[in-house]
């Protein structure tokens, strides 16, 4: 027999998923949750058919696609509880979930409840936002945190930060760590101010309105 025997159909199944996923991610991270599920497909070199039978709604697939984002943060605030002084913990949590987001655009959408149907999306954040309500509590008892901080203004600080443009991937990484220690200093209540990260190259034409990464 020379003919090659077909790969079998759960083998098929499972490597366009992976393809799916991985074109999701990429697309995610450039360029946010707003890219068309026609437009992943085409990424991905499958049909639409095929990426809704393994991903019905879009809700289906940025909750796996962002299953490392998610886990990612569970790691930074277990780091930050983790910690001896609480205001550093408090400190680190700021620092590297405004990289981690940086780094994704999509993730911060996702996290401030674009898909509201997603559950078990949903239920991972909130259970997030209570751990970090009591690193909050925590770093008010040691006098370092002003008293007024509310979780709330952790999530503007995310917002602001999804909103940095900058003139490459890694400047917007750069460019959210200055930030990251620029909030930190106002929510302490000490007049002590550490050095500040490098200025990032900030990318201050106005955006251009796109379609699937396409502008418009």
């Amino acid at each position: 027999m020379t003919d090659r025997l077909p790969h079998p159909p759960r083998s098929d199944a499972r490597y366009n998923r992976e393809r799916i996923l991985d074109a999701a991610r990429t697309v995610f991270a450039a360029e946010g949750v707003d890219v068309p599920m026609r437009e992943i497909a085409r990424r991905a070199g499958v049909g639409p058919a095929t990426l809704y039978r393994h991903f019905p709604t879009k809700e289906a697939l940025a909750t796996e696609a962002f299953t490392d984002e998610m886990n990612a943060c569970h790691a930074i605030v277990g780091d930050g509880l983790a910690e001896d002084d609480p205001w550093r913990g408090f400190c680190l949590v700021i620092e590297k979930i405004c990289e981690l987001h940086a780094r994704n655009r999509g993730f911060t959408t996702a996290f401030m409840s674009t898909f509201p149907r997603a559950v078990d999306f949903a239920a991972k954040r909130d259970a997030e936002v209570k751990a970090i309500a009591e690193l909050t509590r925590r770093a008010k008892r040691t006098g370092r945190l002003r008293p007024d901080f509310a979780v709330e203004d952790l999530i503007l600080v995310l917002m602001a930060n999804s909103g940095i443009q900058t003139t490459s991937p890694a400047a917007r990484v750069a460019a959210s760590r200055r930030f990251a220690a620029l909030a930190i200093q106002a929510f302490q209540t000490s007049p002590e101010r550490a050095p500040l990260p490098p200025v990032a190259r900030l990318d201050l034409t106005p955006p251009v309105p796109t379609v699937a990464g396409i502008p418009t």
